[in-house]
């Protein structure tokens, strides 16, 4: 039995158990005997991508051994990247706009939501996005605050202390040692370039022994990975078991309930996946591929056989960072991207690439306007798109990025970052969907500038089996 389908049946045995255990009032069970299995795994796996992201990208670098090389790599990759954001943003955009979840509620449930949100722009001073007032609302009937630590991140993030350049000194570490104990992936990936340029750089005799030692220290952490893949089905049951639960509890009736009031939503944040999903990655793989006479259907099939256990764990996991070490492995192993190319590329994408991401912000926060009856103009919907774009760059370097760049974006057009609260009980799942996104994404970008650099070897390859 192959490993990827190990993965699946673990993910499927571990939604049944929850399912069971929600019946037989196991919540309890599971979450103090089941679930720190899940964690433990994906603790041993961010354990593993730290070090493995810092000696790989050196060894990339190293192994490029031309600057204009490098450069002309990093270029097209960031180019991509940039590129498929703002085209995820813009699906969500379309996406959420053509199915209006938001308006799936009752009347009179969003008229009360206006008239809190209108008491809230009161209490604040602030003018109404939409030029509208609907209610009489006053500063009295404001909602109060429950959320401390939530009423913190969005006071960081209006306090004015996070200029618009705020995140280029945050990419630069004062202390490497501190980055990799706090497991700052984008300082840690900064550092890692520049001492692979510096290598290359170097007379070759000033740098013989440190070459072959990053080589060598980054295959013995990718032989960790193999090593603790070999655990991953039971460990993939885990999470899922965990999760699960969390939801339900030993009430089997809430998973549903929560699902009905939320489906709408959900369900269009995650048709906006699936389109991006298999449209634009194959089409991105096709668009290398096609000068070897392959066609877009080949393309497709190669790309997600060769990239399925990566994103199946993806899934299981809702951690780039920890799906990392198996993203770098199916790149090189079955897509056949180059070493110089994959070890450059993906840690990259793991930390700033966030399509998935990108697409559910511009889903929530126009489904959050539509859900409390605020008219968003076309104006108002470039601004999340442009704002959504910046926030996956500069939140790339801050810890909860993803709650920075809701609550980023939510300010933009003067909507009310609280609001976040709303989504949170389904927040894990449409995670899980969207990692798996994300980590397609830096797949498909890795692969299509490898082929442009002339440095993919799958020319000859069918699908992997």
């Amino acid at each position: 039995m192959k490993l990827h389908h190990k993965i699946l049946l673990g993910m499927v045995l571990g939604l049944a158990w929850a399912v069971g255990s929600a019946y037989m009032g196991g919540a309890q069970f599971t979450k103090d005997w089941i679930a720190p299995f899940g964690t433990l795994f994906i603790n041993a796996m961010k354990l593993i991508a730290v070090p493995l992201v810092l000696f790989s990208i050196i060894d990339g670098v190293g192994q490029v051994g031309d600057p204009r090389a490098l450069g002309r790599i990093g270029g097209k990759t960031l180019g991509l990247y940039l590129i498929t954001t703002l085209a995820a943003i813009l699906m969500g955009v379309f996406a959420v706009n053509l199915v209006k979840p938001g308006l799936t509620a009752s009347e009179s449930q969003r008229m009360e939501n206006r008239h809190s949100f209108e008491a809230w722009l009161h209490a604040n001073n602030k003018p109404s996005p939409d030029g509208k007032w609907l209610t009489d609302a006053t500063a009295a009937d404001a909602p109060t605050a429950s959320d401390a630590e939530l009423d913190a991140q969005i006071a960081d993030v209006r306090s004015g202390n996070r200029g618009p350049l705020e995140f280029l000194h945050e990419m630069v570490p004062s202390n490497v040692f501190e980055a990799l104990t706090d497991g700052s992936m984008l300082q840690i990936i900064v550092f890692a370039i520049f001492f692979g340029v510096i290598l290359v750089l170097m007379p070759r005799e000033q740098t013989d022994r440190v070459r072959p030692l990053m080589g060598q220290l980054s295959a013995v952490f990718v032989h960790m990975v193999v090593v603790v893949m070999n655990g991953a089905p039971f460990f993939v049951f885990a999470l899922m078991a965990g999760t699960l639960t969390q939801l339900t509890g030993d009430d089997p009736a809430r998973l549903p309930n929560l699902l009905q009031t939320y489906g709408t939503y959900m369900l269009t944040v995650f048709g906006g996946l699936v389109v991006l999903l298999v449209t634009m990655y194959p089409t991105l793989i096709w668009l290398a591929t096609r000068a070897y006479g392959w066609s877009w259907w080949k393309s497709f099939q190669f790309f997600f056989r060769g990239m399925r256990p990566a994103q199946l764990l993806a899934f299981s996991t809702s951690s780039s960072a920890a799906t990392l070490p198996v993203t770098l492995e199916c790149v090189h192993d079955n897509l056949k991207v180059d070493e110089q190319v994959s070890q450059f590329t993906l840690p990259i994408g793991a930390t700033v690439n966030m399509d998935g991401t990108s697409l559910y912000q511009a889903v929530a926060v126009i489904f959050l306007a539509q859900f409390h009856l605020v008219d968003l103009s076309i104006a108002q919907q470039a601004t999340i798109v442009v704002t959504a774009v910046a926030a996956s760059v500069g939140a790339a370097a801050i810890p909860s990025a993803g709650l920075i760049m809701l609550i980023m974006v939510l300010d933009a057009v003067g909507l009310n970052p609280a609001w976040i609260a709303l989504i949170f009980p389904v927040d894990r799942i449409l995670d899980m969907c969207r990692t798996v996104v994300n980590v397609s994404s830096d797949a498909a970008v890795a692969l299509n500038v490898a082929a442009s650099e002339g440095k993919w070897h799958g020319a000859e390859s069918g699908s992997p089996e």
